[in-house]
Formats: C-alpha cells, structure tokens, sequence
C-alpha cells in the first residue's frame, strides 16, 4: 500500500528523474527502508568462500555510486552489489537514456556506465560499512580503447580489491561501445589471465583473497554460453552472473518504446536470462558459483531461477515494479532450499 502511493508518484517522473530522487531519499534517509520490510529470518548460504547473509541481492546498476549503502542493508538483501564503476568520472549517454514500460514490467537503457569514478565509490563504501556482503562491479570507460580495455579493469580492480566481498567483471552491457566483444575468444582469454596475475599479487599484498566474478549477456548461443563459461572457469573466475540485459525485445513487438536503443530488463527478460543460466549451469557442472539475475519480479521467480541451478538471485528492474516487498518475497521462496 505505501509503496503502491509512492511508486505512483515516482512513475509520473521521467524514469531516471524518479531514480534520481529515490537514491536522493534513500541516501538522505535510510531509516525509510525500514518502513517498507517485513522481518524475514535469515538463511546463511556459503559460496566462492563468502557466507553470504541470505541468497537475494541487489543487482548492479541501481546504484552505481554506492549512496545508499544503509538502506540497502535494511532492505535485508544478503548482499549489495554496486557499480558498474569505472577508473574515471563518466556522464554516460545523452539524454533521455532510460525508458519505462509499466504495462510490461520492463525498462529499457542506455546509460552507459555514468558514475562518479571509482575513487568516489571508494570513499562511500569506507564510509558506510553494511552487514550484507558488498560486491563491487567493474568496467571500462568509454573512450578507452578496446585494446587498452584491461587497463582499465586492472585499475579498478586495485582500488576496489581491499573493500570488496567479491568484484564483478562486467564485460556484457549493451552500453558501452564494442564492450561485448571481450565476451569471447582471446579477448576474453587475455583479459582474464592479466586480472588474474594482478589478483595473485594484490592477494599477496593484502593477505585476503576476493572472489571474482564474470557478468554475461543473455544474448548468445548454447555454444557461445559453453565457450565463455568455460573459458572463465578454466583461467580462474570464481563464479558467473548470468545475466546482464538484452538488446532483443521479446514480447515488445507493439510497443513504441521498443524502438529504443539500449538493454532491455525486467519481466521479458525472464525466458532468455533463464535460458541463459541453464546452459550455463550445464556447461560448468554443478559445483560451479552462478548467480541468476534478469526478470525476477516475484518470488516465483527466483524459486524458478533456484530450481534451474542458480546458487543465489539478484533483482533490480522488479525491485522497482514490485517495491522493497519484493526482497523478502523472493527470500521466502528460495528459504529451507537446499
């Protein structure tokens, strides 16, 4: 009911004014996400090395600056993941660059990584510890060039390393320039042998080792999700997250908006972030760290995304559909499951 009132305000905004103004309540405020949460008990799950407090998180993206660090906690996601964050400040895209579309439960973007730099993030998440875990996502800035992406990556990954609970690669946003083409092949190959040696020398430096984690789209073959699974595996990636946005728009043939470019997420995102995670699942058997993300919108969902080998959900896109109700929903379905 709050929220019903509350998301009727924010939806007669333009999509990413409204985002603007709940990170703006959220930061000034973070006793308000108490208001909006049912107690849920807690079921502690253990994966990559991290006991993670409960198997919902928030997905990257919804704050990409780390500003609401506390209302997140009390919103009791298991884990926090912030970012994408890049080695310098970045604007993004021109505006408008988010779309909504209620009827479908979706939005579609194009924000292209706009963030305020890593060492900003820094600052917040030093500021504000918080009980659930904190991963940290991480990407290139635009004008680098492809060829140079790993420096970038390789930066942040210093930074980030000594804060992090674990840090996502996030090489799949439709976003950011050809950044999808480190998805595959030597590409891929290369960039995570040098994250790899920088990790085994910060692990060195720092006496603690920080879980790495691949983001992938959702827009690929069997093969080709056979391919990066098993190349991120092979080279040292600790777990996947499977899956970022689509640039397909399934379901959305009538719809104006659907003509805008951009990641399509939300509720048509479901069949192909579900297909995506089984063949996944399949290609790095069993033992092998996923996180399922893409389409979550109720607890359904995430007992779907469970049952098709996901170790843990993220939800965002139906956070902002469904309200905050929506964490302990899907902690609900996913609780005493194996």
């Amino acid at each position: 009911m709050i929220y019903g009132l509350a998301r009727s305000a924010l939806f007669a905004l333009d999509p990413e004014h409204a985002h603007q103004v709940t990170l703006g309540m959220l930061r000034a405020a973070p006793a308000l996400a108490s208001a909006f949460c049912a107690a849920v008990p807690d079921h502690p799950v253990t994966l990559a090395g991290i006991t993670f407090r409960n198997r919902v998180g928030l997905a990257a993206g919804l704050d990409k600056n780390a500003h609401c660090l506390p209302a997140w906690d009390r919103f009791g996601f298991g884990f926090v993941e912030v970012g994408t964050v890049t080695p310098r400040p970045q604007p993004g895209n021109p505006r408008p660059r988010m779309f909504r579309l209620p009827a479908q439960q979706a939005l579609i973007n194009r924000l292209g990584f706009n963030n305020l730099g890593v060492d900003h993030l820094i600052a917040q998440v030093r500021r504000h510890p918080i009980k659930a875990t904190l991963g940290i996502n991480i990407g290139k800035n635009a004008d680098t060039a492809l060829e140079r992406a790993a420096e970038d990556y390789v930066t942040c990954l210093q930074k980030v390393y000594p804060h992090a609970g674990y840090v996502t690669v996030n090489i799949s946003s439709p976003n950011t320039l050809n950044l999808r083409d480190l998805q595959h092949g030597e590409a891929l190959a290369g960039l995570l042998r040098r994250l790899e040696r920088e990790r085994a020398r910060l692990d060195q430096d720092l006496g603690r080792r920080v879980p790495l984690f691949l983001k992938i789209a959702p827009d690929n073959t069997a093969e080709g999700f056979a391919e990066t699974a098993t190349t991120a595996r092979t080279l040292g990636v600790d777990g996947l997250i499977v899956s970022n946005t689509t640039v397909s728009r399934p379901g959305l043939e009538n719809s104006a908006v659907a003509a805008e470019a951009g990641g399509l997420s939300g509720a048509p995102l479901r069949p192909l972030a579900l297909s995506a995670l089984k063949a996944v699942r399949t290609a790095v058997g069993a033992d092998f760290p996923v996180i399922g993300v893409g389409g979550i919108v109720r607890g359904a969902d995430a007992r779907e995304r469970r049952e098709a080998g996901a170790d843990l959900v993220q939800i965002y896109t139906g956070f902002i559909f469904a309200g905050p109700g929506l964490v302990g929903d899907c902690r609900r379905a996913l609780s005493g499951r194996a």
